[in-house]
């Protein structure tokens, strides 16, 4: 890598990181004001309130990593224009579209560590923060999780009125349908689930026949029974969290298992498209606000013209979200949805870029 590469790499690292700083310090004063209420509660001191707001913090860097560094890049690109570096740069033989793409580059990069952060720390370090947070005010985390749900399985239902951890379920109900017809029906007080089958302890099975023109209902009671699932511990701790609380891998088994009963998984497929274009649509940002950044500053200053480029290229990806919104009301497709207006943007900001290099 030549040295203006690694002296522009890191000078949009540094300002990316100072962003990255400063955008978690504001989160974190916002978020202990709101904890100042709990603390004094039971077990909840102000050391407890700091780990629980420490603890949240990769959730919410990975959340806001797009604006993060859409801003480091931009005001690092800033940088160098207003202390003249861009114009040595450019008069040296470095064209507006190659040092775009060091800046596209270096944002990539920082992008992908950012996801790759935020799909294996941040969920484990949110978890700990609840259960953190939950256990120093006294409460019992299981007690968190003790709404019922219902899962189509095939043909058959399945509700649970209490999900106590995840794994102990209360008041069981199967209900087996064949042919548009209820043939069973099977409930238990109390239940174990091993990530492949329900263990249900004095079971009550009512067995329907349908063959005469009077049902018979026939019971059976059981000690323990056992029931095979094609559900698994992952999809029953996501029914908790909305989509952008799972992880990415998440999201693709509940998309599959939804799909596979006929169930409607476009809220997912939504949030799994967004998260698949998320570098292409920083990439887009960014050749927005480049537009500005080597804009002449003859009428309006630099500082204005960032501004503008960062103020269009949020107001962009808010454009694309409630595009995902919008897909899901009108109940259209939602990848076109979310890469068709990304896109739309790049094209249109390339062309543009090309022909401000070829008139520089």
């Amino acid at each position: 890598m030549k040295i203006r590469d690694r002296y522009i790499n890191k000078t949009l690292r540094n300002y990316t990181l100072v962003v990255l700083l400063i955008w978690l310090s504001i989160y974190s004063f916002f978020n202990f004001l709101g904890e100042l209420n709990s603390i004094g509660q039971f077990d909840y001191t102000v050391l407890e309130a700091f780990k629980y707001i420490i603890l949240q913090m990769p959730e919410v860097a990975y959340k806001q990593a797009s604006p993060i560094i859409l801003l480091g890049c931009v005001l690092g690109m800033g940088y160098l224009s207003t202390t003249n570096q861009l114009v040595v740069l450019q008069v040296s033989g470095n064209s507006v579209l190659k040092l775009t793409a060091l800046t596209v580059r270096t944002a990539l990069i920082f992008v992908f560590m950012i996801i790759a952060f935020g799909e294996y720390i941040a969920p484990i370090a949110s978890e700990e923060a609840e259960k953190g947070r939950t256990k120093a005010l006294g409460q019992s985390f299981a007690s968190q999780n003790q709404e019922g749900f219902w899962i189509r399985e095939g043909g058959n239902y399945l509700n649970v009125e209490k999900n106590i951890d995840g794994n102990h379920f209360v008041g069981v109900t199967i209900i087996e349908v064949k042919s548009n017809k209820i043939t069973s029906v099977v409930k238990s007080e109390d239940a174990t689930f091993d990530g492949k089958s329900l263990k249900m302890d004095d079971t009550d099975i009512f067995s329907i026949n349908n063959s005469t023109d009077i049902d018979e209902i026939s019971l059976k009671e059981r000690n323990s029974y056992n029931k095979i699932v094609s559900f698994d511990q992952d999809l029953i701790n996501s029914l908790k969290k909305e989509p952008d609380e799972l992880t990415t891998r998440n999201i693709y088994k509940q998309i599959q298992f939804l799909s596979d009963n006929k169930l409607n998984s476009g809220i997912y497929k939504v949030e799994l498209y967004k998260r698949a274009i998320k570098p292409i649509t920083l990439v887009a940002m960014i050749l927005l606000a480049m537009l500005f950044v080597f804009g002449s500053t003859r009428d309006v200053s630099l500082g204005r013209k960032i501004f503008f480029g960062v103020s269009l290229s949020l107001s962009f990806e808010m454009l694309s979200r409630i595009g995902g919104a919008m897909a899901l009301s009108l109940d259209f497709n939602p990848m076109i949805s979310a890469v068709l207006p990304t896109t739309v943007v790049m094209v249109i900001a390339i062309i543009l870029l090309i022909r401000k290099s070829v008139i520089n």
